[in-house]
């Protein structure tokens, strides 16, 4: 017998009303995270890749106008990332709780789905190109196939304190932020919900550095709400 129909109406209100608490205080869990708890949780999608050669040997010649090659790292920001930046921002500039939730607020309807992209021109000019493009796939998809999400840069983003991720700026590196659709103008998902890990692709020249992680829930459940909208 359904355990509802046993329970006086009062009784039903009260635990609605405890579930409700219940959830809104888990969702603001990150406003006690301590700096050190913050800046791990912030540090937890920021991976490593190269774009260019990986030997020893500069064989460019007379193509100095161009790197040997580019480090880039990528920060995949995830609600959990968001909120990390946040706490460290009020940690840092004394901000109250409701001012801490705006920003993460802010930082979540800045697009689908936000990666900061930080990359370092290994020898040669120290230009990044203007042509340089970046993708999100499922991993493994072969060049050529569909399935590749082209990403759109957003500097307007650099704005705000939760997508600028938990590490202090190394100035070697220039930053991005670019945004990805997560669901296409008839609301179809382009990432389905069985692909198990995703991979970033970003070509610079004729070279591309490729970083990957593992397909989140949060991503998994942002896609199901966009899809229902």
């Amino acid at each position: 017998m359904d355990m509802f129909r046993l329970l006086p109406l009062t009784a039903i209100v009260i635990l609605c009303i405890s579930a409700a608490v219940h959830a809104q205080s888990s969702a603001d869990d990150y406003l006690t995270w301590t700096a050190s708890q913050a800046e791990a949780i912030g540090k937890s999608t920021r991976e490593n890749g190269k774009a260019g050669r990986h030997g020893i040997f500069d064989t460019r010649i007379i193509s100095t106008n161009k790197a040997l090659n580019y480090y880039v790292r990528a920060t995949l920001m995830t609600p959990d990332v968001i909120r990390a930046a946040a706490r460290l921002q009020q940690l840092k500039e004394r901000l109250t709780n409701d001012q801490t939730k705006k920003i993460v607020k802010d930082a979540e309807n800045a697009g689908n789905l936000v990666i900061m992209i930080e990359i370092d021109p290994n020898e040669g000019s120290g230009v990044i190109p203007l042509d340089w493009r970046v993708f999100l796939q499922p991993k493994g998809l072969k060049s050529g196939s569909e399935g590749a999400i082209t990403g759109v840069k957003a500097p307007q983003l650099r704005k705000m304190p939760a997508l600028s991720g938990v590490y202090g700026r190394n100035y070697e590196y220039d930053i991005f932020w670019v945004t990805f659709p997560l669901v296409d103008e008839n609301k179809k998902p382009l990432l389905s919900d069985d692909v198990q890990d995703i991979q970033l692709i970003v070509g610079i020249y004729s070279s591309e550095a490729r970083i990957s992680w593992k397909m989140r829930d949060s991503l998994r459940e942002r896609i199901k709400t966009l899809s229902a909208k």
